[in-house]
């Protein structure tokens, strides 16, 4: 029932994820950040079951700490898409599978933005817009309406709000809050949160 949103543009990168944490029919907290920093410029939005995404993404983010402090450079974010798919296949031909799916979103100084879809089959896409969730089956219709290359930061995240909002409006689901986050040249920005409370106000 999570929702998880990429776009790429020319210059930058927007990520969202939803912040509800549910237990069956439960709501535990809608505060959650499903956003990991893996370096300077590059952001993993994962989904799927909850000790699972936790010991993953850390487990990731750590091998990455720990690639830039052997070596003294970051990897790019498609040889950290690559290292993520390779440790998230690895697991699944074992009795320790990961039930995540996930986005991996970063900026590269030679390739520009870049943006990974990857799912629990440990399938590998590199796109312009991916989701993950119900919610994808809204926003991604929105995303194909609106959707150019070159829109500038500010008309990028009102195509993200454009699909939060949607998914608010058709999804059974109670997902009321998104937290967006946005990378470019100069690293990751943390833009504010979209909430069902914010676009009932506008």
């Amino acid at each position: 029932m999570e929702c998880i949103i990429g776009i790429k543009f020319n210059d930058f990168v927007l990520i969202a994820a939803d912040m509800t944490n549910a237990h069956s029919i439960i709501v535990m907290k809608t505060d959650e950040n499903k956003l990991y920093q893996l370096s300077n410029n590059i952001v993993m939005a994962i989904s799927g079951e909850k000790g699972d995404t936790t010991q993953f993404a850390e487990y990731i983010a750590k091998n990455i700490q720990l690639y830039k402090m052997r070596n003294g450079y970051e990897l790019s974010p498609t040889a950290a898409a690559n290292f993520t798919r390779r440790n998230l296949a690895e697991a699944l031909r074992s009795r320790n599978a990961y039930h995540v799916n996930l986005m991996l979103a970063g900026h590269d100084k030679q390739e520009g933005p870049q943006l990974y879809f990857m799912d629990y089959l440990a399938s590998l896409a590199n796109v312009k817009y991916a989701a993950h969730g119900y919610g994808g089956f809204f926003s991604l219709s929105i995303i194909d309406r609106y959707y150019l290359p070159n829109l500038t930061r500010e008309a990028g995240y009102e195509l993200m709000k454009k699909c939060v909002k949607e998914v608010h409006e058709r999804l059974i689901v109670n997902l009321p809050n998104f937290k967006v986050q946005m990378i470019d040249e100069n690293g990751i920005h943390t833009l504010p949160d979209i909430t069902a409370k914010a676009l009932a106000a506008v």
